[in-house]
């Protein structure tokens, strides 16, 4: 992984930490973000694959895209428009 991506406005490390803790870490880092900002988000709890995607569509962000590195799931989210989210 490439931490100068300049695609992001932050990155966010949640490894070794297991449900929920990295999907709370996630929505306390977008809460700081802009509308528009990406975030990069890497975890290592395997529940994160189903846990993440489900959070994104319910608080209104979007997952750009859910990769495997090596035992590390990363997450490239947008944060959506709404603030209540």
């Amino acid at each position: 992984m490439d931490d100068t991506d300049e695609r992001f406005a932050a990155h966010l490390d949640v490894t070794g930490m297991l449900c929920p803790m990295p999907v709370l870490r996630t929505r306390r880092k977008l809460d700081d973000l802009s509308p528009g900002d990406m975030l990069l988000v890497e975890a290592s709890d395997p529940a994160v694959v189903q846990d993440m995607p489900a959070f994104c569509s319910m608080a209104g962000h979007t997952l750009v895209m859910a990769r495997v590195e090596g035992d590390k799931y990363l997450f490239e989210i947008r944060k959506g428009d709404a603030d209540d989210a």
